[in-house]
């Protein structure tokens, strides 16, 4: 029997705007990784040195406070009886998980890539505090004259909005293309 002896197809190139599965996702985990840390961290020194309603001037426009958040973002769903908890924790594993599958499949594409891991990082940060505490802590408030504050957020929120701009731009790229 003869058998026929195939050649190995050209490999594709890491960073592909294509694509590629063989890509690694170790990067991606490293700046999803790296979000977590720093979210953690300003969290836990805000905790530390601020009592819950605390704030702190920085600028005429933001404060540092400390707040605790039981809902989703703006507080949404934040007067409800605690079953939000288990709902924004199983929501954000589940988000963490799928994301986890695109990475993989998907590493090659920087800037998808890039919103995907920072979103991941963002949800997984506040995963970690409705586990640990059974809300989010937030503490970043910007304002206008005082008396118009935006919701108070935090690294993770900011990582997360900052993710979904860059999903966006990814997208009308694509798109234009």
């Amino acid at each position: 029997m003869a058998t026929k002896k195939r050649s190995a197809a050209p490999s594709k190139p890491s960073f592909t705007s294509s694509g590629s599965s063989g890509s690694s996702l170790g990067p991606w985990l490293g700046v999803a990784a790296i979000v977590i840390l720093l979210d953690q961290l300003t969290k836990i020194t805000i905790a530390k040195l601020f009592v819950l309603g605390e704030t702190l001037p920085v600028t005429s426009f933001f404060n540092l406070t400390l707040w605790h958040n039981p809902g989703a973002a703006f507080s949404f769903l934040g007067q409800a009886s605690g079953w939000q908890r288990y709902l924004f924790t199983a929501i954000g594993i589940g988000a963490a998980l799928f994301i986890v599958y695109l990475l993989k499949r998907h590493a090659g594409q920087r800037l998808f890539c890039w919103a995907l891991a920072l979103i991941m990082g963002g949800a997984l940060g506040n995963v970690i505090d409705r586990l640990l505490y059974g809300h989010v802590i937030d503490f970043l408030d910007f304002h206008y004259k005082e008396q118009y504050h935006f919701a108070a957020f935090n690294v993770a929120d900011a990582a997360i909005s900052i993710g979904a701009a860059l999903f966006i731009l990814d997208e009308l790229r694509r798109v234009k293309k």
